[in-house]
């Protein structure tokens, strides 16, 4: 058992009663080896992910599909003629971000962006209230966010960063099909999200706006990285949710009527598994989080894998250890036993432990226990068998994506760019790393480039009103 054998190296000193430690270890690791899926398991679930994705974007197969493929009307990139002021907003998760993004040249005749922003926390009865209470709390924070800045007497041309799964009939319209990541504000589901934005806008009165372009946080993420590299074809979020977008082939999107050139379509692969598709690999852990969540059989995939669920599956397994007289001299606090007491933040902070445990020992006291060095070393262990199942997991799914564009595009060596954002990517120690060696893993034969997102969801979304704003202007004159 490498596993186990490596972290009894770490230990300061062997204890007197090694065997009963190796014994403990060996049945830690016992029940942990669920976790670890092998490269079959893998190349399956990346196989399967390719699957549904052709099922999602073709008409006779789309809706049944888990995978929905979702054209974004964004065929466009920016190219670096665009100029003007622009108004970002972001909504995706707990925060809404307000944004003021600047496009145009400077002294050099260089094409530049700068940013400003303000980020609002978004009270909990208006991501569960209904739609009105929801958007007329936008409105108001864009009211706020205009006042600051003395920019509410301008008609600024707006780009929506909306994350959640709609189904677009325009670049300015789109159909929220349904919640998720925690809000379930009513009435919104099946309505025009622009719609329900401009008339809470125009509830309040005290400013105008003219929303061109509603996005979701990955394409809005592609964007703005294709901004610093032109091979950014694919974007990518893992944070509270995790999602991807790239660009397809138009004659292969059956929604969309058109033959010529590229369409980015979010795949909205967060609900993979909804169809039963991860059944085998899904464990016990993995079914109590979604049978405790408020969207039971939904999102299946994004459930293995993003930062809303991270933290309390590696608290159920801490449970399950404490259960079996493996941990904590088998007594949990009740604080631990409380659903959602092990925040995602902790899997970071515990796999970033120096190596003293001091770490490791602070967030376990607070959460009412008193852990032996063993009993840390258990604790990373988990930490780090979760979080890699995450990066491993995350990392087939775009495999699936990126050989998918490959075969599209029938090259011998695809090379692309894949921008990326959230926090899990960003802030986890050794995600990023565990997931691009699965992701080059399971392909091969393409060149792929990772490049992080720097504001990527404002920026992209500021971009892309940029590039719609020209692409009227050139409309009108013609």
């Amino acid at each position: 058992m490498p596993c186990v054998i490596s972290h009894l190296d770490q230990m300061v000193k062997m204890p007197s009663n090694y065997s009963s430690v190796l014994d403990r270890l060996l049945m830690v690791e016992q029940i942990l080896s669920e976790f670890r899926l092998n490269k079959e398991d893998l190349k399956e679930i990346k196989n399967r992910m390719q699957c549904e994705m052709n099922r999602g974007l073709r008409v006779e197969t789309h809706e049944e599909a888990s995978v929905k493929m979702l054209p974004t009307y964004v065929c466009s990139t920016p190219e670096g003629s665009e100029v003007g002021d622009f108004l970002a907003l972001d909504l995706g998760g707990t925060n809404f971000r307000v944004m003021l993004v600047k496009v145009g040249e400077d002294e050099d005749c260089t094409w530049k962006i700068e940013t400003k922003n303000q980020m609002y926390s978004i009270p909990e009865d208006a991501m569960t209230g209904t739609a009105e209470m929801l958007f007329d709390y936008i409105a108001e924070c864009m009211s706020d966010f205009l006042d600051k800045h003395h920019i509410k007497h301008k008609k600024l041309p707006l780009g929506f960063t909306f994350s959640f799964p709609v189904r677009h009939e325009d670049l300015d319209k789109g159909i929220l099909l349904n919640w998720t990541k925690g809000f379930k504000a009513s009435g919104a589901e099946g309505n025009n999200v622009v719609g329900l934005l401009r008339d809470a806008i125009k509830r309040r009165g005290d400013f105008e706006m003219d929303v061109v372009a509603m996005v979701n946080d990955t394409v809005a993420t592609m964007i703005s990285c294709y901004y610093e590299d032109r091979s950014c074809e694919v974007g990518m979020i893992v944070g509270t949710g995790c999602n991807a977008c790239y660009m397809e082939e138009m004659r292969t999107v059956e929604l969309v009527e058109g033959e010529e050139g590229r369409m980015c379509v979010n795949t909205e692969w967060g609900a993979f598994g909804d169809n039963g598709e991860l059944e085998e690999f899904r464990l016990e852990y993995d079914r109590v989080v979604d049978e405790s969540s408020i969207n039971p059989g939904q999102q299946l995939y994004e459930k293995l894998i993003s930062g809303k669920y991270m933290g309390e599956l590696v608290r159920l397994v801490l449970i399950k250890l404490v259960n079996e007289d493996l941990l904590f001299n088998g007594e949990a606090s009740e604080l631990l036993k409380t659903r959602g007491s092990f925040e995602t933040r902790y899997v970071s902070q515990v796999e970033s432990d120096s190596g003293d445990r001091k770490q490791i020992y602070n967030i376990l006291s607070s959460l009412g226990v008193l852990p032996s060095e063993l009993d840390c070393d258990i604790v990373r262990l988990v930490c780090e068998t979760v979080s890699t199942r995450s990066a491993h997991v995350c990392g087939a799914g775009l495999a699936g994506v990126i050989n998918l564009m490959q075969e599209r595009r029938n090259q011998d060596c695809l090379k692309i760019t894949v921008g990326v954002d959230g926090s899990v990517y960003k802030l986890h120690p050794f995600f990023r790393d565990r997931f691009h060696k699965m992701v080059r893993d399971l392909t091969p034969h393409c060149e792929i480039t990772f490049l992080q997102s720097e504001e990527g969801s404002g920026r992209g979304a500021a971009l892309i009103s940029a590039v719609a704003c020209k692409m009227a202007a050139c409309i009108r004159t013609q």
